[in-house]
């Protein structure tokens, strides 16, 4: 059996103004929310156990959600002290009772991988990707496939290996005793309980930790980037769309309880239920549900749900339930 650890209490500061309103688990990329895309694949992982979603501030929507359409044993822990990731697990591995091998996922993160890999391996397994700019990351070193070191945002990075946010570990009492270790001695860095200094810790006491290198990992913790996962996703699965009086330059998603009136859609573009467009042009851009957007030119905008849109031309980053109209 393998439980999951699910960390999404994160407040969501640079994607804002739209996480004032919706945790960032929910916001949506390519037609789903970020969480839904996680969940579709943990839910066909083999002889799962429980689910555990770490949740913050606005939790009750993402308890919400997941009860609402999914079918599997989930737990929701509560983070009310934003410490941390190393913090967040500590709290969920504390609410978890065996030493089944635990797989931790961030909730803001979309991997295009196989998680069999990192549940069925013997080894402790990280998933890392080269990076230009390491600085940003927990970075890794390795002897051979093994690591040897981890460190959180080095100034001079050992290499230029990034940890990816996905964890495979099988030897749990091991790390629930790390990271005990270093709650209790209340190590940071920058500010936080690290899953790095515990996973450091890990090695040292004797874990053979292993390195995966993930090529499709898509952080969804900024506008930028969640548009880039937004084309990524949108480019694997290519659909069609036949609208009449509109042209639809693929690949886009358009929900089918969207309604498109005289406009150019794409390419790479998500429409939510119920949104609507009307007399515009809109390409790489995210329109959530119920948004109403009209006699607009949208290029790389977030259109939050039930925002009303009424411009000439902009890129536009609008909150749920805003308005923006011409003066």
């Amino acid at each position: 059996m393998i439980n999951v650890i699910i960390p999404a209490a994160g407040v969501g500061t640079r994607l804002r103004p739209h996480t004032y309103t919706v945790p960032k688990a929910l916001l949506p990329v390519a037609g789903r929310p970020i969480l839904a895309h996680i969940l579709d694949r943990v839910s066909r992982l083999p002889d799962l156990g429980t689910v555990r979603i770490i949740i913050g501030f606005l939790g009750e929507q993402i308890e919400a959600y997941v009860r609402n359409r999914y079918d599997m044993q989930v737990k929701f822990v509560r983070q009310d002290e934003l410490l941390g990731l190393g913090f967040a697990v500590h709290l969920a591995l504390e609410d978890t009772p065996d030493d089944s091998p635990v797989l931790v996922v961030l909730g803001d993160t979309i991997l295009d991988v196989n998680l069999a890999e990192f549940t069925s391996a013997s080894d402790d397994t990280l998933g890392v990707k080269e990076v230009d700019d390491p600085r940003r990351f927990g970075v890794i070193e390795t002897d051979g496939a093994y690591i040897k070191r981890l460190v959180e945002k080095p100034a001079h990075p050992p290499s230029n290996m990034a940890i990816v946010g996905l964890y495979g570990i099988q030897s749990t009492p091991l790390l629930r005793q790390c990271l005990k270790e270093v709650v209790a001695l209340a190590k940071t860095s920058a500010g936080e309980i690290q899953m790095t200094d515990a996973l450091q810790l890990m090695v040292e006491k004797g874990s053979r930790m292993r390195a995966v290198r993930v090529d499709g990992w898509f952080d969804c913790g900024k506008v930028e980037t969640l548009l880039e996962t937004n084309r990524y996703l949108l480019g694997k699965n290519p659909l069609g769309y036949d609208l009449d009086g509109s042209l639809i330059i693929s690949p886009v998603y358009i929900a089918p309880s969207a309604l498109v009136e005289r406009s150019v859609i794409g390419p790479f573009v998500s429409i939510g239920d119920y949104a609507r467009i009307a007399d515009s042009m809109v390409r790489n851009s995210i329109i959530a549900d119920a948004a109403n957007v009209s006699r607009c030119i949208l290029e790389d905008s977030v259109i939050g749900a039930g925002a009303i849109v009424e411009r000439d031309a902009e890129q536009l980053n609008v909150s749920n339930w805003s308005s923006v109209d011409t003066p």
